[in-house]
């Protein structure tokens, strides 16, 4: 692979970590098709391999991808649609589309999709894997093999949900406050159920799982960042953290499991329990106590033995 494809696929993997899901999000948000934005996407991302190596990386990857990925839906829309009432339609989405394609930052509609994804009219155990896929990118095989189903399951029921958002439509925003308790758990419920599924390899030697952990952090990390004064999303991300920081105390040289009152707290990253500690403070601050803060209290109490020297039963 030559200098210029190296380049083009770097910016496209970058393009993809970053923005996918907030690609995704854009084009669902407004069809509630997650399954053909997700196409239109892929053949965006394809296309950049094609043509980045000969033309250059754009100086706006996210905006080329979405203009290809654009091109694509309405593509797929002219195929079916050929009477004056899908004319229109395309018209309108040309017309919303090349509003959206200006020089303004493309909205941030990812919170707006993981609501989706976790909506009660999802069945519960598939909300985590279609939050993982539509959001962050994961394909059906590398999901199975973390919750441990086959592939072609995973598939059949990441069809299946999706199909139910575009057919029962499931609305994309984030809910009013006074149903946002019940459908804000089952987002972080399905960001937690990720992390575990990461943290169930404490040796990080399976790349799937470890990746789980580390891209249920970065979700965390997103929802508190959109939701920077809900106490709960700030609570589970502290405890993640709390968690995550103690990844290399947990197993011994020779592969022993080390439980916690036994490990060498030298070894705990104290940048993520400084973090983790912050944002726990922060939620405490706004008087609304919950399971994830008290799980964190709880972590934090553990964490106090590398200052103290000993645990506060």
């Amino acid at each position: 692979m030559d200098s210029r494809s190296e380049t083009a696929r770097a910016a496209a993997e970058a393009a993809a970590r970053q923005s996918y899901g907030k690609l995704v999000a854009w084009l669902a948000a407004r069809t509630r098709d997650v399954a053909a934005a997700e196409d239109a996407l892929a053949d965006a991302f394809a296309a950049a391999l094609e043509r980045w190596p000969r033309t250059g990386v754009p100086e706006k990857p996210e905006a080329w991808l979405l203009a290809v990925a654009r091109r694509r839906r309405v593509d797929a829309v002219r195929r079916r649609l050929t009477s004056e009432a899908g004319r229109e339609h395309l018209k309108l989405i040309a017309q919303e589309a090349e509003a959206r394609m200006t020089e303004e930052d493309l909205p941030d509609d990812r919170l707006r999709l993981m609501f989706a994804c976790a909506h009660p009219a999802i069945e519960s155990s598939v909300r985590s894997p279609l939050i993982l896929q539509t959001v962050l990118g994961f394909d059906a095989a590398t999901i199975a093999s973390a919750f441990l189903v086959s592939p072609a399951t995973m598939g059949q029921r990441l069809v299946r949900a999706k199909s139910r958002i575009r057919e029962t439509g499931i609305p994309f925003r984030v809910p009013e406050r006074a149903e946002l308790g019940e459908r804000l758990d089952a987002v972080l419920e399905a960001i937690y159920a990720a992390f575990a599924e990461g943290w169930s390899d404490p040796a990080g030697t399976e790349t799937r799982r470890r990746n789980l952990a580390t891209e249920g952090i970065w979700l965390g990390r997103l929802v508190a960042s959109l939701m920077p004064e809900e106490p709960e999303a700030l609570g589970l991300l502290s405890l993640m953290l709390f968690a995550e920081s103690r990844r290399a105390a947990r197993r011994s040289a020779e592969g022993d499991f080390v439980p916690l009152a036994e490990q060498d707290c030298l070894l705990w990253d104290r940048a993520l329990i400084d973090e983790a500690e912050a944002l726990l403070s922060h939620a405490a601050a706004k008087g609304v106590i919950g399971r994830y803060q008290l799980e964190a209290a709880v972590q934090s109490a553990h964490a106090a033995r590398r200052l103290t020297g000993r645990t506060d039963w």
